[in-house]
């Protein structure tokens, strides 16, 4: 008998093979065993390029079930093409549900920030991220950069803050800004502003972190201890705005500056376009809010 042909590609339950998937869960297991400490695994090849959240889709697929909501981000926003291209993706080889709203989603996937609507138990926040090692900039010889995390010697990270400190007046780092993770290991909190460092502290949400290009992982269990470093007569602080969201009025959150013509007129809205669109459908308006929504894609 002859198969009839068909269009429609056949892939396992979200493309990975299940011995790729067991192997990304034993990895991700580890780094929640030890906070911060960056587990090597077997990255696999996928259909998009290095650098276009491979490790976050790894990730995502080995955890990800027929039962679970999936969200996906990028810098905040769900109707990027990163988040778009992920999330038809996972649609198609999942056939899991999808949505843009912070609160039903069981697993959210994320490029460069984290959403303003505060974390639960259960959730899951997967980070997207270029390069794992917090030290790299400062010694690039990875033989090295994993002896000074076995021997705890991260002077040279204080020595380039304090640089900042001796340069600007205040320490300038504004993204990838390090951590350290349960009093023991320096983390890289993925290109995140710094404004989301306080978010990852004792969140009840499992955060994971994959690195497809770099072939790490690790993982930040619930409610770990997360402190960003700092001196204690230069402490830490996140960014602060002059003015609230040009379209939700909202404030104490993180904004995106937006040119609005050639002229260099400009306006600030919240980077999160979900906490922004639950606003708005509350009624609350910014000085430039246009009279109706367009709903998100």
């Amino acid at each position: 008998m002859t198969a009839q042909p068909t269009d429609i590609a056949t892939y396992n339950f979200a493309y990975l093979d299940e011995q790729t998937k067991r192997m990304i869960r034993r990895a991700i297991l580890k780094g929640i065993a030890i906070p911060g400490y960056q587990v090597p695994f077997a990255s696999r090849e996928m259909p998009m390029p290095y650098g276009w959240g491979t490790g976050g889709v790894q990730v995502t697929a080995s955890i990800i079930g027929p039962d679970d909501v999936l969200k996906v981000i990028d810098q905040g926003a769900d109707d990027t093409t990163n988040a778009v291209s992920i999330r038809a993706f996972f649609k198609k080889v999942a056939n899991v549900a999808v949505t843009t709203e912070t609160a039903k989603a069981t697993i959210i996937q994320t490029r460069h920030r984290i959403p303003e609507h505060p974390l639960t138990s259960g959730q899951v926040l997967v980070y997207q991220v270029p390069i794992p090692e917090p030290l790299r900039f400062l010694e690039p010889r990875e033989t090295e950069t994993r002896k000074m995390h076995a021997l705890e010697e991260y002077g040279l990270m204080h020595v380039k803050l304090y640089e900042d400190i001796a340069r600007h007046g205040r320490i300038a780092t504004t993204y990838a800004y390090p951590v350290k993770v349960e009093g023991r290991y320096v983390m890289d909190p993925s290109p995140t502003p710094k404004f989301d460092n306080p978010k990852m502290h004792r969140s009840p949400a499992l955060q994971l972190f994959g690195a497809g290009r770099e072939k790490r992982i690790y993982a930040l269990p619930p409610f770990t201890d997360v402190v960003s470093l700092d001196f204690e007569d230069h402490p830490f602080e996140v960014q602060t705005f002059d003015q609230p969201c040009a379209l939700c009025a909202a404030e104490n959150v993180y904004l995106d500056e937006v040119i609005l013509d050639d002229h260099g007129d400009h306006m600030f809205v919240c980077s999160d376009t979900d906490h922004c669109e639950k606003r708005r459908e509350q009624g609350r308006r910014g000085d430039l809010a246009p009279e109706t929504m367009e709903p998100t894609q």
